[in-house]
């Protein structure tokens, strides 16, 4: 378990990725959940040119301030309890819940209890 100001990533699942992803990925999710005391773990489940997959696991009372990104993205709630801020709208984050933010949307993240989630970013491609 790492203390964390911000961020750290999981790159051991992802230098099994590189190269050929065509076989398909397998991870056990349950067992790669982790908390940092006060922090936030991130794990990227996967990197390519055109998406990132990544295992959010935020302590209670950790957040994401409002941001942005350039990309679309998914929020999938796995476990625990929060708050998303979609503009300037809230929502229950909650088992099951499922957030969409288009390019450039304000949004944030409050976990209310430890709270793990998916997050895709769907990055674009110039053909």
């Amino acid at each position: 378990m790492h203390k964390l100001s911000q961020f750290t990533s999981y790159y051991e699942g992802v230098s099994r990725l590189k190269g050929n992803t065509a076989q398909g990925v397998y991870f056990g999710l349950e067992d790669m959940i982790e908390f940092a005391k006060d922090g936030i773990v991130s794990k990227t489940l996967l990197k390519a040119v055109d998406k990132e997959v990544s295992l959010f696991c935020m302590s209670a009372g950790q957040s994401l301030s409002t941001h942005t990104s350039t990309f679309p993205a998914i929020i999938h709630v796995l476990r625990g309890k929060g708050e998303v801020t979609l503009a300037n709208k809230k929502y229950e984050a909650k088992p099951n819940a499922w957030f969409y933010m288009p390019a450039n949307l304000p949004h944030a993240v409050q976990a209310i209890e430890d709270l793990v989630f998916l997050l895709t970013l769907f990055k674009r491609t110039r053909p």
